[in-house]
């Protein structure tokens, strides 16, 4: 974990209450996909934690959506705008275990960290299937850089108005085979995904957080191996330590 000043390069509105941050700064404690950082901001006690959807040398990426109130504030902040942000949080996926098939499924604000993700497996050789779900059709964000990754994109709605009707489960059998499986969203989602797939995996949890980094306990979940802390254990945790 680092502790920065961070500058906003863009802050720009993506789809419907979705905007992408883009913050220039120092992403040296970033080591893998589905890591995320925490955002102080003017006015709020508690920072705002947000997946990492991608970084480079001098810039990281974030996608994030409207829920309450800070992240209304956050809409406001401008370019040039620095901000107090903590990076390198969380433990992110293992992509040694992915075979040569992964399948990577995300729903809603669970798909921004899976585009790095889906990035690194493609740059080690892998062929991922990428499987997206939203509400409606007016609500899809990033599936197009997905494709441009070269990943093979299926897109569910559960309004039936884009792609496939339905569910993301709707969604795997039109993959056919694959290796293993990598997820990010909603409990829901995921408790639903882990009763169709068949192979080992690794999900992200949504959890209401505190500090983010460890200290307060307030996201703390029981595994099969204990109490863990879903900021500092996870929020990646394999398949077969989960208690549903």
């Amino acid at each position: 974990m680092k502790q920065g000043r961070y500058t906003i390069i863009e802050n720009s509105p993506l789809a419907q209450e979705l905007w992408r941050l883009r913050l220039a700064g120092d992403t040296g404690a970033f080591t893998a996909p589905g890591q995320f950082l925490d955002i102080r901001l003017d006015g709020f006690f508690l920072r705002r934690p947000i997946s990492v959807c991608d970084w480079d040398g001098e810039a990281v990426t974030v996608i994030y959506k409207v829920l309450g109130e800070g992240t209304r504030a956050l809409t406001a902040y401008e370019p040039g705008k620095w901000l107090d942000v903590l990076t390198g949080l969380g433990n992110g996926y293992d992509t040694a275990e992915s075979g040569n098939r992964p399948l990577v499924v995300g729903g809603g604000v669970g798909i921004p960290p899976l585009y790095r993700l889906t990035k690194q497996l493609i740059a080690k050789g892998k062929r991922p299937a990428v499987i997206l779900g939203f509400n409606r059709a007016e609500e899809m964000f990033m599936s197009d850089e997905f494709r441009a990754l070269g990943a093979d994109v299926i897109v569910t709605t559960a309004d039936g108005s884009c792609g496939i009707p339905g569910f993301v489960t709707d969604g795997v059998p039109a993959v056919g085979a694959y290796s293993y499986v990598f997820a990010c969203g909603p409990t829901a989602m995921l408790r639903a995904l882990d009763a169709v797939i068949e192979s080992p995996a690794q999900y992200s949890f949504e959890e209401r957080m505190g500090c983010g980094f460890g200290a307060c306990m307030g996201c703390t979940c029981q595994t099969k191996n204990g109490h863990k802390r879903v900021c500092k254990d996870g929020p990646v945790f394999r398949r077969e330590e989960i208690v549903w």
